[in-house]
């Protein structure tokens, strides 16, 4: 039996054992309530009694008593005055002696003990006054006063003293009755403080059974629970979670217990993709440092032969041009056309390469200047077809490279240069603005042109390398300007496309990340902070 109810009470919420302190309380306060409200009803009671009933009763009997006192006054004074106006306090008193034991009557309506009194004073009073006070008043002769009327008057002196002994007796009860609703109301008001202490008490001990129950079952689970979490957040994870506490505490640990193992399954299973990864990371840097080698090669051991491939061509020309025929001296010219091409597609292909992984910098770079700069760098192609550019602007500052921006801007000039339209001069226009939307807190720039287009269907192609849209007797180039225009503009974070909507000729717009605080700035791609 105590084990089911141990299991029963390990199986209460905080909410339970809360509700179930607050029932008991609540029992508790009603039982006081009612006790006190029994206590406040009796000692409303007495006080009524006693201020209603037994307190008016004792004035009314003192008036009864002196009713009865006047009227045997004024018979005597009559007997001896013989004088009529001595009769008035005579039949006044009685006049007074109906109203005042009328009111006692009603006063003591439920007590007849007292009644009995009155009823024995009143009794009396009538055998007195049959019996003496109305045979002696009809005896006198009004305004003859005589000896004999004195004596009379002295001998009904002495029958009126049984009435003054009821007086005492009558007096002595309301006196004791009084005493006892005294006492009875003192009772009540006691025991009404008692009960009110013992509310008061069950208050304090509900409280510090709250207090201690709180402690218990709600802060030590809670803190141990803190604790364990704390150990887990510092490293500690194969730390158990014990359960402990109410219902719904032990739940929540028990959830933190279950969480704690998954991460500690989630690290086992990561070790061995940590170890991969790492193995990877190995293969990468292998990777890096042969194609850096290939670079190398690239750069001297495969463009000296084309060199000398190309010198020689030109000798072999110069020696014996005048002995090949049209058709010699044609090939001769597309092997030197070859190497010359083979020696620009090497250095733009290492160029391409090289975007944000030699010598990258990330400074504060004022676009209008890298622009200029980049201007400069073609200006005679600008100077040869009459080429307009204008700026609707201050173009703002970024962080970034400054020879990579040089690059970007000249590459777009010079491809907007070199596919003009047929008699007209290219006509290039530069804006910038702050971005919004999904372009928040990046700068975005326009760059369009008056050329001669590119299709919708190769608005994706022309940023991939060595791609070309018109053949090498149109338009001279290796394919690779736009592609690395595009390598440079995501290694600083933005992004680039084409505005099909501009039928005008062709519009860019990419972005670039405005310069932000310190700890929000981008970091280019490939480069540590």
């Amino acid at each position: 039996m105590k084990e089911v109810e141990g299991t029963r009470l390990s199986g209460m919420t905080v909410r339970g054992w809360l509700s179930l302190v607050l029932v008991v309380v609540g029992l508790v306060v009603l039982g006081g309530a009612l006790v006190a409200a029994v206590l406040l009803n009796r000692t409303d009671e007495t006080s009524r009694q006693l201020i209603d009933n037994i307190q008016p009763a004792r004035v009314g009997a003192y008036r009864l008593q002196a009713a009865l006192r006047d009227q045997e006054t004024a018979v005597r004074g009559y007997v001896i005055g013989a004088d009529e106006q001595f009769l008035a306090p005579y039949y006044d008193g009685q006049k007074t002696e109906q109203a005042a034991a009328q009111a006692i009557r009603e006063q003591l309506s439920g007590r007849p003990e007292l009644i009995g009194d009155l009823d024995a004073i009143e009794q009396a009073a009538a055998a007195w006054r049959s019996g003496y006070a109305e045979p002696l008043i009809a005896s006198v002769t009004p305004g003859l006063p005589s000896v004999v009327n004195r004596a009379n008057a002295e001998a009904g002196k002495s029958k009126f003293d049984s009435l003054r002994a009821l007086f005492d007796t009558q007096n002595q009860h309301l006196a004791t009755a009084r005493t006892d609703a005294v006492d009875q109301l003192r009772t009540a008001q006691a025991w009404r403080d008692r009960a009110l202490g013992v509310v008061i008490a069950a208050f304090l001990i509900t409280g510090l059974v709250i207090t201690i129950l709180i402690r218990n079952a709600v802060t030590r689970p809670l803190e141990a629970l803190a604790a364990a979490c704390r150990r887990i957040t510092d490293g500690s994870f194969g730390q158990h979670i014990v359960p402990q506490g109410p219902k719904d505490i032990r739940s929540i640990a028990a959830d933190v217990e279950d969480m704690r193992q998954r991460i500690v399954d989630e690290l086992d299973a990561s070790s061995a993709a940590r170890a991969e990864l790492d193995e990877q990371a190995a293969e990468l840097l292998r990777s890096n440092a042969e194609l850096e080698q290939f670079a190398y090669v690239a750069s001297h051991d495969l463009q000296e032969p084309l060199r000398k491939v190309a010198s020689f061509c030109q000798l072999l020309e110069k020696r014996y041009g005048d002995q090949f025929d049209e058709r010699g001296q044609q090939y001769l010219d597309f092997a030197v056309d070859g190497a010359k091409r083979m020696q620009i597609l090497i250095n733009d292909l290492l160029t391409f390469s090289r975007v944000g992984r030699l010598n990258a910098t990330l400074v504060e770079v004022n676009l209008d200047a890298v622009l200029d700069e980049a201007i400069a760098n073609v200006a005679t192609s600008i100077a040869e077809t009459g080429a307009e550019i204008t700026r609707s602007g201050p173009l703002p500052k970024v962080l970034g490279d400054p020879t990579l921006l040089i690059m970007l801007w000249q590459n777009l000039v010079s491809n907007a240069v070199k596919f003009r339209r047929e008699g007209q001069a290219p006509r290039i226009n530069i804006t910038s603005e702050p971005g919004s939307d999904d372009h928040e807190g990046q700068w975005m720039f326009t760059f369009a042109d008056n050329g001669i287009g590119i299709a919708d269907e190769f608005v994706d192609k022309v940023f991939v390398i060595f791609q070309r849209l018109h053949g090498r007797d149109a338009y001279a180039g290796t394919g690779i300007g736009l592609a690395l225009v595009k390598k440079i503009v995501e290694h600083h974070g933005g992004t680039i496309w084409i505005d099909t909507s501009y039928d005008d000729g062709t519009r860019f717009r990419f972005t670039l990340p405005a310069i932000t605080a310190p700890e929000h700035q981008p970091q280019l791609e490939g480069t540590a902070s």
